[in-house]
């Protein structure tokens, strides 16, 4: 990394961390007047910075306000980044049109953000449609606009499922589908298990891909669900996500009568409680989807990380899923995915009782 690529970086995150959006933007003009080009101050600046404000928030030393108004001066220092960019003659002719778009139910809309304007300055015309995008709203997008290809992106895993549904739409009309982002595991697993055609770790990776082409699947009928997930036929998933309320009912009752002391939580503490049972369900499900150990006991690796920064006791979360199992012991892929993340939580030892993040 360059001088002064390092030196943006630095400047351009005490900005952010400031909520100074003249002064990030006043950065990355300083960084193009000393000879950054427009894709390294996008790809070595910006985004590492983004994913500083991540790290920073996770491990508790900024909230989620600051967060927000961080994410904001970045986006807003992109769009006056692309405003000043130098019309090259290169692009007076695009390579070919594009869409990008966040999976239904995905909010993180940054990521894509970072791909679309790197794929413009590499020439391509491309569609940006923003967070969460309707499956239906794609595909009639993708009818009227002829687009050469699709790029979807989610950071979320549990917008897997939805992910699927996107794919095969995409590819039944004829389009070729390209996923990136966190969502689908850093090596791309999920992305090949829900059969897309190409896999992009990050925005220089997919603009080469762009670049070498990308074939058209000739256009058929949807393939249903189970063609590509087989193990889906054990109804397990659909079963935890058919009862998910009842399941997270029963589990803060449960969690009641282990720990009479919760009954005392304040609403805001109790609404919190809810929420990450919320999201274990959530994960739980999604590692059933994909069939995937290693996606559940990493989220809630991921979250004992996020209590500890924040001293609620990890023994709340080991219980809550030794308590979940109890409702599951009928689900054999289900048992031993929470089975598998409780031992993975066992080299946390504390002897509290349940948390709240609130």
């Amino acid at each position: 990394m360059s001088t002064i690529t390092s030196e943006a970086q630095d400047l351009l995150w005490r900005a952010v961390a400031d909520a100074d959006e003249s002064a990030a933007i006043a950065v990355l003009y300083y960084a193009m007047d000393e000879g950054l080009d427009e894709e390294t101050l996008l790809l070595d600046v910006i985004a590492p910075v983004q994913e500083r404000v991540g790290i920073e928030w996770a491990a508790d030393r900024i909230t989620v306000a600051q967060e927000h108004a961080a994410t904001a001066i970045n986006e807003r220092a992109m769009a006056a980044l692309a405003h000043r960019q130098s019309v090259r003659p290169s692009q007076s002719a695009h390579r070919g049109r594009v869409t990008v778009a966040c999976i239904d139910g995905e909010w993180h809309s940054f990521p894509a953000r970072l791909v679309s304007e790197t794929l413009r300055l590499r020439g391509w015309h491309v569609d940006h449609l923003g967070a969460q995008t309707p499956t239906p709203h794609l595909v009639a997008h993708l009818h009227r606009t002829g687009s050469d290809a699709v790029l979807l992106s989610s950071s979320l895993p549990t917008r897997l499922p939805t992910a699927h549904a996107a794919i095969t739409a995409c590819q039944a009309i004829g389009v070729p589908v390209m996923a990136g982002g966190r969502a689908f595991g850093p090596d791309g697993r999920y992305a090949h298990e829900l059969g897309v055609d190409r896999w992009a770790p990050d925005a220089r990776t997919a603009a080469t891909a762009l670049e070498a082409g990308l074939d058209r699947p000739a256009p058929a009928a949807i393939r249903q669900t189970i063609d590509d997930l087989p193990h889906l036929e054990d109804q397990e998933y659909t079963l935890v996500v058919q009862n998910r309320a009842q399941l997270i009912k029963q589990t803060l009752a449960d969690l009641e009568d282990l720990f009479p002391a919760m009954r005392t939580y304040s609403t805001a503490q109790r609404d919190r409680t809810t929420e990450d049972l919320a999201h274990i369900v959530d994960f739980l499900a999604t590692a059933l989807y994909v069939d995937d150990a290693e996606l559940f006991t990493t989220f809630t690796a991921w979250t004992a990380g996020i209590l500890t920064a924040r001293h609620v006791p990890v023994a709340s979360l080991r219980l809550g899923l030794d308590v979940l199992a109890g409702q599951l012991r009928d689900f054999p892929r289900a048992l031993t995915f929470l089975t598998a993340a409780t031992d993975a939580l066992h080299t946390t030892s504390d002897h509290t009782g349940p948390g709240t993040t609130a």
